[in-house]
Parts: structure tokens; C-alpha cells; sequence
């Protein structure tokens, strides 16, 4: 059970924080000398992470929701759509290249690699959004997004498709560079991982479900993953407010480099 709140808690945490969970989940087991959880488990330690992020962005839900049943305003119902079509590029990306992908986790010095790169793509972004002229300037709110962002955020989680690229990373950046403020450009990448999540750990945890293998241990998991989550969303909104990415940058480039000496 330890071990399942362990794995939790890093999933909680690296899921939202723009570190790469799947990254984490790769190499802090090789660093440990552990076995890492396998993919179905990691899978619905999702779980947790999707109760996160639902119960934080709550109102943001019910706004959606409303939109979408007719009841609320065209603000919601263009917002929904352009979440939906954001999952679209991942969702073909993952379904082509899910072999690659597996074969890419396996390597601890690939995934090192990988998180050296989102690293790197995290401290320019934050340099170069600094430098730009009016990039102090943003005001575009999530809900006057359309169709470009939607491709622009699409593609940039289809690119964190690989270990050690962070979802929410590159859809920060991306939101950021379309306009966004960080805290709008954070609601966006939060918003678009329901669907992402939900899918992958629903799927899993009905398949350990029937075949018997969900008990006590990955419960705690996923409720580790829960809490951490949560914590981790308001410590990324807080932090991108005040530093940007840049923080972030820094740590993901540490660690991948440690990793690659010492893995």
C-alpha cells in the first residue's frame, strides 16, 4: 500500500505541475530501484488526478455543462468545443504511434532526454514571452478562444504525448503564446485534461475492475493522487502568476541531466 500512495503522490503532483508525470513515474522507480507501476495502474492513478482537477475547476464544469445542454450561454458552448476538438490531435497521435511510445517509456535515458527537452522548451518560452513586445499585455480569456487555439492546444498535447514532455506544459506555453495570460492559458490546459485523463483511467479501472486486481493499495493511490493533485493545481496557478514557467524549466533540465549521469 506504501508503495501505491508513493506512486500516487508523485502521479498527483507531476500530473499538473508542468514536470511530466509519465517521466516521473519512469525514472524516480529507477532511481529508487523499484518497479514502476505498469500502465493500467498508472492508468487509474489518473483517477485521482481527473477528481483533482473536477473538483477545482467545478464551477468552470457546471459552466460547460450548462453551455452545452442549452441552458447557459454561447460563451460555454464555444469553449466546450474548442476543449473537444483540442483532444483530437492527441487522440490520433496515441492512437498511431502508441507502440513508439511504449518502446520510448522503456528508456530511462530516453525519457531523461525527453525531460532535458521540456525543460528547455519551458525556460524559452518563459524568456521569450517575457521579452516580446506586449506580452505583459495579455487579456484574452479561455472563453475567446476558437478554432486556431484549439489546433494550436491540440498539437502541443499531442506533442506531450511522449514521456517526459509535460502536457500541461505545452499547452501553457502555447495558450501563452496565442495570447493568453498564464492563468488563463493554466485554466485552459486543466480544462482540455479531463477528457484525456478520464479516457485512459475509466478504460483501465474497468479492466482491473473485472479482472479483480483493484484493492486497498490503488485506492490509496488514487486518493493520494487526488490530494496531491489538488494541491499541486493551486501551486502551479500561484507560481506561473508570479515566475512564469521558468521554475519549472530550470527543475525539468536539473533533473534530466541527473538522471542521464546517474540512470
Amino acid at each position: 500500500m506504501l508503495e501505491a500512495v508513493l506512486w500516487g503522490l508523485i502521479q498527483g503532483v507531476t500530473e499538473f505541475l508542468p514536470v511530466s508525470s509519465s517521466g516521473h513515474l519512469r525514472l524516480v522507480p529507477e532511481a529508487l530501484g523499484a518497479a514502476p507501476p505498469d500502465l493500467a495502474a498508472s492508468a487509474v492513478l489518473h483517477l485521482g488526478t481527473l477528481l483533482a482537477v473536477i473538483v477545482y475547476f467545478r464551477a468552470d464544469i457546471a459552466w460547460l455543462i450548462r453551455g452545452v445542454a442549452g441552458r447557459g450561454d454561447a460563451a460555454a458552448r464555444r469553449t466546450a468545443l474548442v476543449v473537444a476538438a483540442a483532444t483530437v490531435p492527441a487522440a490520433l497521435a496515441g492512437w498511431a504511434a502508441g507502440g513508439i511510445l511504449d518502446r520510448f517509456q522503456e528508456s530511462a535515458t530516453a525519457v531523461g532526454a525527453a525531460l532535458v527537452a521540456n525543460g528547455l522548451i519551458l525556460w524559452l518560452a518563459s524568456r521569450w514571452l517575457r521579452q516580446s513586445p506586449g506580452a505583459g499585455e495579455n487579456i484574452r480569456m479561455v472563453e475567446d478562444a476558437g478554432g486556431r487555439d484549439a489546433l494550436a492546444a491540440g498539437l502541443a498535447q499531442a506533442v506531450a504525448l511522449l514521456p517526459g514532455i509535460s502536457r500541461s506544459g505545452m499547452v501553457i506555453a502555447m495558450g501563452q503564446r496565442r495570447g493568453l495570460s498564464p492563468r488563463q492559458a493554466a485554466r485552459l490546459a486543466f480544462l482540455m485534461s479531463i477528457p484525456v485523463i478520464a479516457g485512459a483511467g475509466l478504460r483501465e479501472a474497468a479492466g482491473l475492475s473485472g479482472s479483480g486486481e483493484w484493492g486497498w493499495g490503488l485506492a490509496a493511490g488514487v486518493a493520494a493522487a487526488a490530494l496531491s493533485g489538488y494541491g499541486a493545481i493551486a501551486l502551479l496557478i500561484k507560481t506561473i502568476a508570479r515566475w512564469g514557467l521558468r521554475p519549472f524549466g530550470i527543475y525539468c533540465v536539473a533533473a534530466g541531466a541527473l538522471s542521464l549521469l546517474l540512470l
